[in-house]
């Protein structure tokens, strides 16, 4: 196992939503968005986290910023279980933990200066006064490739990248060390996405940040991440290595995912795996494997409930089948 200091570990982890429906809003049933996460993200590391739509990544996101409350449970930032504090006792975490959205459209007020959305942070945690203020957000909208003479102007004067820049200072205000970046390039323009993955590289060694890049897929966060966590219908089913998990994926679903990044010579081909009927409900899960429904390949575990297991240094993967397919190849 790794001797690296663990900054963030969930264990068995759950966020179920409750399903309502009728006159009255009886209670139908549960919506497990989240189910039994486990993980460890090391101080430092820029860990990946992907899957495909509504398999929980934003959701486990949100958890651990507070903004959502696990079902059940743990949430362990520096030792200290944040799921297990009211929130006037996890309000000293907050600053500590940021997050950058998805819609650089969305999460940045229209009524406010950019001056003003950055240093509010600042003025309700209280870490700096006065003047420190405004040098503090000229120090930042420099640090993220904008010029300083643009803190007067409001967001809708500016285009998607720089909004998303905007939002990258904003979570920096308060020198955080952990920053959750939710689908943070997805609204993005290619071009434009590449300018703000080679950003926050070069933001993360200058602040000495630790990343969560929620991402959809595997292109994505391949510059970024040291790490890369697989998720599919609210469990993680494969953590290891960048390169591990571009060059030797184990579970099906991850070798699935691999098969879908595009090839930039045209001359190259490569085989597509593609993945049979829909994805189940997170309502009603499989009880059993829960990709069993989708796996393309012959497996005799499919009754049983795959939880992750270690294969090879610092990997690990929820598929008795692919555990069998490496200890036998080793």
């Amino acid at each position: 196992m790794s001797e690296r200091e663990v900054l963030l570990e969930l264990k068995d982890l759950c966020k179920y939503f409750p399903v309502r429906s009728g006159l009255f809003k009886q209670h139908l049933n549960l919506l497990k968005a989240v189910d039994d996460v486990s993980l460890q993200i090391y101080r430092g590391e820029a860990f990946g986290l992907v899957g495909e739509s509504g398999c929980g990544k934003t959701t486990l996101g949100k958890m651990i910023a507070g903004l959502y409350h696990p079902t059940r449970g743990s949430i362990f930032f520096q030792g200290t279980d944040l799921a297990a504090l009211k929130d006037n006792q996890r309000r000293h975490f907050c600053r500590d933990i940021q997050m950058i959205f998805q819609d650089p459209y969305s999460s940045l007020n229209p009524r406010m200066t950019i001056e003003e959305i950055i240093s509010e942070p600042m003025i309700v945690n209280k870490t700096h006064k006065g003047a420190e203020i405004g040098k503090r957000v000229d120090h930042l909208l420099n640090c993220v490739g904008l010029a300083s003479a643009y803190k007067n102007r409001y967001p809708h004067e500016f285009s998607g990248g720089q909004r998303q820049r905007i939002g990258i200072a904003r979570a920096l205000a308060v020198n955080p060390k952990l920053i959750i970046c939710d689908e943070a390039v997805s609204a993005l323009d290619v071009s434009i996405q590449a300018q703000i993955l080679n950003l926050l590289s070069d933001l993360k060694d200058e602040f000495k940040l630790t990343y969560l890049f929620i991402a959809h897929g595997l292109a994505a966060v391949k510059h970024i991440s040291d790490r890369i966590g697989v998720m599919y219908l609210g469990s993680i089913v494969e953590v290891a290595p960048k390169a591990a998990i571009y060059d030797a994926p184990l579970h099906p679903y991850t070798r699935a995912l691999i098969s879908a990044i595009p090839i930039m010579d045209p001359h190259k081909r490569k085989q597509r795996i593609l993945l049979q009927g829909d994805l189940p409900s997170p309502i009603d899960p499989p009880s059993g494997c829960r990709f069993a429904g989708r796996c393309f390949e012959r497996c005799p575990y499919a009754e049983q409930a795959q939880v992750l297991h270690p294969c090879g240094s610092n990997h690990l993967v929820a598929c008795s089948a692919a555990l069998e397919r490496a200890h036998s190849a080793a």
